[in-house]
């Protein structure tokens, strides 16, 4: 099984050749969530801008399907035709297995609430700090890597005893520092950086999805 979710980063390499120098910190990534999904914990994902838009991206492809069909399992789908027949058949027919991941960049009321309140560059750090539990993993989005709201985010997540990976261009920055694994992509322009942060997240999906509901 791991040789065949191994290909998934061959074949990011085949296509993105110069994505090699972070083979090993994808790797470690992938180990570090399939590990929290395995004991049952969750995903915090955030960013700005087009790394905001990532995040809502990275959410939508670990909580539906992917690739593969990802049927509930035999127990669920019995349990929801016992509560309702006709609602239960449904529902074991419609819903798809899924890795919760929550995307810190919506929930408009929140976030702007606190805004107005508190100190906004707080913002993802105080949902960390309501939602994370230990053994989660906070994932930080940034070219820079030093974006101040993710970098607030990401003590909060150490605080309170998440993984924290982070996502950013070839430069060594503060994100780096605080990171447990820091997936470095080659390029140093904002737009060549997320151009290749996409295929990243998407092998990265591709894995866990194999991992959890291939055949």
């Amino acid at each position: 099984m791991e040789e065949n979710i191994n290909k998934h980063i061959d074949n990011l390499i085949d296509r993105y050749p110069k994505l090699i120098v972070c083979r090993n910190s994808i790797q470690e990534a992938y180990n570090t969530l399939k590990q929290a999904y395995t004991d049952g914990r969750k995903l915090l994902v955030c960013g700005n801008g087009g790394s905001a838009s990532d995040s809502e991206h990275i959410v939508g492809e670990l909580m539906k399907e992917f690739k593969l069909k990802r049927e509930v399992f035999k127990d669920q789908a019995e349990a929801l035709r016992t509560i309702d027949p006709e609602l239960g058949e449904i529902l074991a027919k419609h819903l798809q297995g899924a890795l919760p991941a929550i995307a810190l960049t919506g929930h408009s009321s929140l976030t702007t609430a606190f805004m107005n309140d508190s100190n906004p560059e707080l913002i993802f750090a105080q949902q960390v700090n309501g939602y994370g539990k230990p053994h989660d993993v906070f994932l930080g989005i940034s070219t820079s890597g030093n974006s101040r709201n993710v970098l607030f985010a990401a003590v909060a997540a150490k605080s309170k005893g998440l993984h924290v990976i982070g996502l950013t261009g070839q430069r060594d920055s503060k994100l780096k520092e605080l990171a447990d694994i820091c997936i470095q992509v080659p390029e140093t322009e904002t737009y060549k950086i997320q151009e290749l942060h996409l295929p990243v997240y998407h092998c990265l999906c591709l894995m866990l999805e194999e991992h959890f509901f291939g055949k």
